[in-house]
């Protein structure tokens, strides 16, 4: 197996979290429970938005954990494809965007 900085084995100890601060490690999986809860969004579109955030954020344990619970619920690779392109698309329009303030400040400095 490839060695990387982020074993794969480590995300299974998540809910250990809890023994060094038991208040709140239970309060944040209350609510991360609650929030995955069927709602006005379905259990499946959450996990899908899920995904996509995880690459937003580059979490290597939630792309692991969310590729397999969107296929759990039946997310087919062409949607979650999809969706790493929307938030590929977000991302380099977020950063592209910035490029405005740099303009702005360009065009102040340079008077």
């Amino acid at each position: 197996m490839e060695k990387t900085y982020y074993d794969p084995a480590d995300l299974k100890k998540f809910g250990k979290i809890v023994e060094w601060s038991e208040d709140l490690g239970n309060s944040f999986f209350e609510y991360y429970g609650k929030v995955f809860q069927e709602g006005s969004l379905s259990a499946r579109e959450k996990s899908l938005i899920a995904l996509a955030v995880s690459h937003a954020v580059q979490c290597p344990y939630c792309i692991d954990a969310y590729t397999g619970d969107g296929l759990k619920k039946g997310i087919t690779k062409e949607e979650m494809m999809e969706a790493v392109h929307v938030t590929a698309a977000i991302k380099g329009g977020a950063a592209l965007v910035h490029g405005v303030q740099m303009m702005n400040k360009y065009n102040k400095l340079s008077m």
